[in-house]
């Protein structure tokens, strides 16, 4: 018997048709609906938007405050740095003075008439004058000022005494022609001459610093520095800052000064001679053309005349390009710089506004004194601005690197060419 097929289900009712009222209520709940979810996503952007906003503003906080930190450390720095070259100028002038002699007319005629007596008698006038640096044993002494001055008129020979024997006979050829030693010939005529030691040393500068007593000795500048000048803290040219120099710790012996050892020594392994003269930036310009020369006696020697700049904040030719008077007078410019220049207000490259910075240090800044240097040695950290439109801090923000460097923010933007 055959099933009965199974009965098909009912279709649904017909809904009846939604009325307007009911339409307008929906649309409305979801109007409503859709005006909290974009209030609550406002409220929510809001609130990110504030903590970021909160973020931003701690981090600049931070930022600010480290880096004030960051300054005052930096000031703090510069100031034991101060003290450090008092220190250490203050234990060199412990050392005792040499006695002073009197080198009066009989006496240069005894130093000339020893002269004629061959290498021996120049080494006698040499022994007298004091200028050579003694082991404390006279006869050993004698022998080596006696080889010294048989070498004669010899370029590559180098006596123990703060004289550049190079650039003397380069200096003053008919030194040369004679076929004598040129510390023979300063002691015995070159000083009375107006000639001058070496590059690194000047009698005029010196003289202004001894006062009437160098002129009562008769003693010449190079004698009365390495007598009694040195432990005074003397300096022997306008480039050479000789607490600078002490501060770095050379190894001086007993009898020692710091000229002579900056050229013996100091000048060969990167010591500064000056706050203002970089070493390691004027090595980079010169490469192998100093030749094996302290970097601060090439540049005196000649460098200058080829543009070499022995700071990042120093430009010789633009310094020369703005004071027209120096380059008529044949000055190098930057001995120009650090004996006149900097007390009058000129600028010693594009860098630095030293009348600027003069105003910005205000009575900080000690009569007479050079703003660049002063600006090199601490004076940095002391100004809100060191130069028109350069804020320290700001830039100190942005390069905290200078914290480990020691530069100064504009000798660091100077050598980046104001990048």
């Amino acid at each position: 018997m055959t099933p009965a097929p199974a009965p098909e289900p009912a279709a649904p009712a017909p809904r009846a048709p939604a009325s307007d009222a009911e339409t307008y209520a929906a649309l409305l709940r979801k109007a409503h609906a859709v005006t909290e979810k974009v209030a609550r996503l406002t409220r929510d952007f809001e609130g990110a938007h504030r903590v970021a906003h909160d973020a931003q503003v701690r981090e600049a906080l931070v930022r600010t405050e480290l880096s004030l930190a960051l300054h005052e450390t930096l000031a703090d720095r510069a100031g034991l740095q101060a003290r450090l070259r008092e220190q250490a100028l203050a234990a060199f002038r412990a050392r005792p003075e040499r006695r002073l002699r009197r080198h009066n007319r009989l006496s240069r005629m005894l130093d000339k008439a020893l002269a004629r007596f061959g290498s021996v008698g120049q080494a006698l006038v040499i022994a007298r004058s004091g200028v050579w640096r003694r082991t404390g044993r006279r006869l050993h002494d004698l022998r080596h000022m006696a080889a010294y001055a048989r070498r004669r008129a010899m370029a590559d020979v180098t006596p123990l005494a703060p004289v550049d024997q190079r650039w003397y006979l380069e200096a003053y050829p008919d030194v040369t022609a004679a076929r004598t030693a040129p510390l023979v010939h300063y002691l015995v005529s070159g000083d009375r001459e107006g000639r001058r030691p070496g590059p690194l040393f000047d009698p005029q500068w010196y003289a202004g610093q001894a006062g009437a007593e160098l002129g009562a000795t008769g003693l010449s500048p190079l004698e009365h520095y390495l007598r009694v000048g040195a432990v005074r803290g003397l300096s022997p040219h306008p480039a050479f800052d000789v607490g600078h120099y002490l501060a770095q710790a050379p190894v001086l012996e007993p009898g020692d000064d710091p000229l002579s050892h900056y050229m013996r020594e100091g000048g060969f392994v990167g010591l500064s001679p000056h706050p203002a003269f970089d070493p390691a930036w004027y090595q980079r310009q010169a490469g192998e053309a100093m030749a094996g020369r302290p970097a601060l006696l090439h540049y005196l020697g000649g460098g200058w005349k080829d543009g070499l700049s022995p700071h990042p904040l120093f430009d010789p030719r633009w310094y020369l390009e703005q004071h027209p008077e120096v380059a008529e007078a044949g000055l190098e410019p930057f001995t120009h710089f650090l004996a006149r220049g900097g007390a009058e207000r000129m600028s010693p490259g594009p860098w630095f506004d030293a009348a600027f910075y003069a105003e910005a240090r205000g009575a900080e800044l000690a009569a007479g004194a050079n703003p660049l240097v002063d600006y090199l040695t601490g004076g940095a950290w002391a100004v809100a601005e060191a130069r028109p439109g350069f804020p320290t801090v700001a830039y100190l923000a942005s390069r905290p690197e200078l914290a480990r460097s020691g530069v100064t923010p504009l000798e660091h933007w100077a050598r980046r060419a104001g990048r």
